[in-house]
């Protein structure tokens, strides 16, 4: 870890092993926490900026790797423009992360066991302008919870859009503009071992700030 400038950091870091699927990165402003955490950043990617500190504050940083399967990717294409009359009068209800399908009617599979637990059947149906249902079968019984990715049209890779509960297999997103045309999927995950914790104290505030 670097200060790249006084009230500015860069993490990095070497790749986090087989099979891992990305690392959550983690801080705090004191040596025992609470750990805020600041960024699901996928596999691949190993470098985390952390720009516009506190001046003369401690930073604790630490990094936890999360592993599991991701479903079969779904390409969404909402209509341009923002909400319109009908989608301002939505009480949004279909948005609220919930379980519907039963993890009773399906097989489950431990995420422990590699390839194995995948979600299946991801759907997207577009609510509103900016709004895209996801609704998926749940296949794991030991997910720490599930993420929501999205690669925007252009992008080399798929970043965190949203981090659910465990047993959850519908959600409502409201998308950004840069999610309108994009491929989206679902990652059912557990977390790995902590890193060690690393740690540097902010400089002096740059003048004029």
């Amino acid at each position: 870890m670097t200060l790249t400038s006084p009230v500015d950091t860069t993490l990095t870091w070497t790749d986090g092993g087989r099979g891992v699927a990305g690392q959550a990165v983690e801080f705090a402003t004191a040596p025992g926490g609470p750990y805020t955490l600041l960024s699901y950043v996928p596999a691949g990617q190993h470098t985390y900026h952390h720009p516009d500190l506190m001046p003369q504050t401690p930073f604790y940083y630490r990094l936890r790797p999360y592993y599991g399967p991701a479903s079969r990717a779904v390409d969404v294409d909402l209509p341009a423009g923002g909400p319109g009359k009908q989608d301002k009068r939505d009480d949004n209800v279909w948005a609220e992360p919930r379980t519907v399908h039963g993890r009773s009617k399906v097989s489950t599979r431990s995420l422990h066991v590699p390839g194995e637990g995948a979600p299946t059947g991801l759907t997207a149906t577009v609510m509103q302008a900016n709004g895209i249902k996801f609704t998926w079968t749940d296949h794991a019984r030991d997910e720490q919870g599930y993420l929501l990715e999205d690669r925007a049209r252009g992008s080399a890779r798929y970043r965190v859009v949203a981090v659910l509960a465990p047993d959850i297999d519908s959600f409502g997103l409201s998308t950004l503009p840069d999610e309108k045309h994009a491929s989206y999927r679902v990652r059912a995950f557990f977390y790995g071992k902590r890193s060690r914790t690393v740690h540097v104290t902010t400089g002096r505030a740059p003048d004029g700030q």
